[in-house]
């Protein structure tokens, strides 16, 4: 399992921000469920490393939220809340987010392996840290792109992907992208290129195959060898981001 705790930055001098983000949790995942946990932090369990990745990248979009992910076995039956819930990766989720507060001049993210337990370390638990340390990585080079948007970037790439949805491939997705914002193909395509979104969808399926592979290492079990979602039938690829006319003005 990967519990995640998300708490919120400068809360003392800041509005509640609890609230709103747990609606957007909720249409974010399937199956995890969010709740507040203490004070302006949420925490929830996922099965789906994709949905981590998902989740976590949306929080850091913000700049408003510390991520902890710890990764590794909880104790079951997981309670109606998680507020309740216990076992290794929830002692991990909580080390991961004072990590996360720690790196806050950079990405505020850690995933942290809860594969000690409460008693010896499993045989791959030092494999299992690594493997969470190479998630982290990914998933802070991600984080990077992801908080270095500008808002007009943000709103060519919301629509693209409001776009995409439900299609196979790109096709025609700019076009109709360009002509629900007002503006040109070749300004999509230059907040393609400078946004680093190809980038970004080409690294998730890393991050999504590292969180499943330590948490493998970490259990024990067979998710070693799990393969990253599939992508590719929501090929977030811009086949053309070469700026067409400087004049345009949708990446500024």
């Amino acid at each position: 399992m990967y519990v995640m705790t998300i708490d919120q930055r400068g809360s003392t001098s800041d509005v509640d921000r609890v609230p709103g983000l747990l609606a957007e949790l909720a249409a974010l995942s399937s199956a995890g469920r969010f709740e507040r946990s203490v004070g302006d932090e949420v925490q929830g369990v996922l099965e789906h490393p994709e949905e981590v990745v998902e989740i976590a990248q949306h929080a850091l979009r913000s700049g408003r939220w510390y991520v902890g992910i710890g990764v590794g076995a909880v104790d079951l039956p997981l309670p109606a809340s998680p507020r309740e819930g216990s076992g290794p990766a929830f002692v991990a989720a909580r080390l991961a987010v004072d990590r996360a507060k720690a790196a806050a001049a950079h990405v505020p993210l850690a995933v942290v392996s809860g594969g000690a337990g409460r008693g010896a370390p499993s045989p791959g638990t030092s494999a299992g840290v690594r493997a969470c340390a190479n998630a982290e990585a990914v998933l802070r080079l991600i984080g990077r792109l992801v908080q270095d948007r500008t808002e007009a970037q943000w709103r060519v790439l919301d629509v693209l992907r409001s776009v995409q949805h439900g299609h196979s491939g790109t096709r025609g997705t700019q076009k109709i992208a360009a002509r629900t914002l007002g503006i040109t193909e070749q300004s999509v395509s230059r907040a393609l290129l400078r946004s680093g979104w190809q980038e970004e969808w080409a690294a998730r399926p890393a991050a999504e195959m590292l969180l499943s592979l330590a948490h493998g290492l970490i259990t024990g079990t067979d998710d070693a060898a799990a393969q990253p979602q599939d992508h590719s039938a929501k090929d977030h690829s811009a086949k053309d981001t070469r700026a067409k006319d400087d004049s345009a003005e949708g990446d500024r």
